[in-house]
């Protein structure tokens, strides 16, 4: 079994606890301990009512999405999953909880072998999460504007030219590094996915009960959205197979 983040959590989130009140920080403490104690129904509890203030972190989702695998409350501990790899998506112990997680429903899809060049471009641009490349960014440019300073102030030319090209090259990468963050931001909100939250469910041809069964899915079970119409999705399966269910039988991630 992977290892637990909730030890970890208090040193990622901390900026969070730096805006949060107190209630909130004791809320994230109080399920952290419950969670330890294997009271796994209250520290879900607990991790919802920090989301419901408003105060979100991959950290979060993360020790909910825990405590809702504990209770074998699959497709609650697969979105929350999700969730969290939507915020840190370079997280491997993310990732290797949703392949758990993916081993409990019922649904076992195999995906379209995707084009190599689609698929190392996704995992460069997800490499980091948003959050370390901001402040990778943020620090590039302070670091070149200060080589800046010294080489408009220093006498010596061992020390003018290098902290010249140094400070050039620090505030080119850190505007590459803005770029790549951007890029990150944007594929993620391009990504429109949801869980199925229904035992089972009818995949149509068309958006209206009345329309010809074409396969069936269940509980757990990622799709992708493709389009609405009138409390109908069209959702896309990993194997390429598309159709439509209802809206009320998923959650969006």
């Amino acid at each position: 079994m992977v290892r637990n983040k909730y030890i970890l959590s208090l040193l990622f989130i901390f900026p969070l606890f730096l805006q949060a009140n107190e209630k909130v920080e004791s809320l994230f403490v109080k399920g952290n301990d419950l969670y330890a104690k294997g009271k796994y129904k209250e520290a879900a509890a607990s991790y919802e009512q920090v989301l419901a203030a408003g105060y979100f972190s991959a950290d979060v989702y993360f020790n909910l999405g825990n405590a809702y695998y504990k209770q074998d409350e699959i497709p609650l501990a697969v979105l929350n999953y999700e969730k969290a790899g939507k915020l840190s998506p370079g997280d491997e112990d993310i990732q290797v909880n949703i392949q758990l997680a993916n081993l409990k429903i019922a649904d076992k899809i195999d995906a379209v072998p995707e084009f190599f060049l689609t698929k190392w471009w996704r995992s460069f641009i997800l490499f980091c999460s948003a959050e370390v490349l901001s402040v990778l960014s943020v620090m590039g440019f302070l670091l070149g504007f200060i080589l800046l300073i010294v080489y408009l102030f220093a006498v010596s030319i061992a020390i003018k030219r290098p902290a010249f090209y140094s400070g050039i090259g620090l505030l080119v990468l850190a505007l590459l590094i803005t770029g790549m963050a951007g890029l990150q931001t944007s594929y993620l909100k391009g990504s429109n996915e949801a869980v199925v939250f229904s035992g089972t469910v009818n995949v149509k041809s068309g958006p209206k009960e009345s329309f010809k069964t074409l396969f069936v899915i269940h509980e757990g079970l990622k799709v992708s959205v493709k389009e609405q119409n009138d409390g109908w999705i069209k959702v896309g399966l990993p194997n390429g197979n598309v159709g439509w269910i209802a809206a009320a039988s998923v959650k969006k991630i």
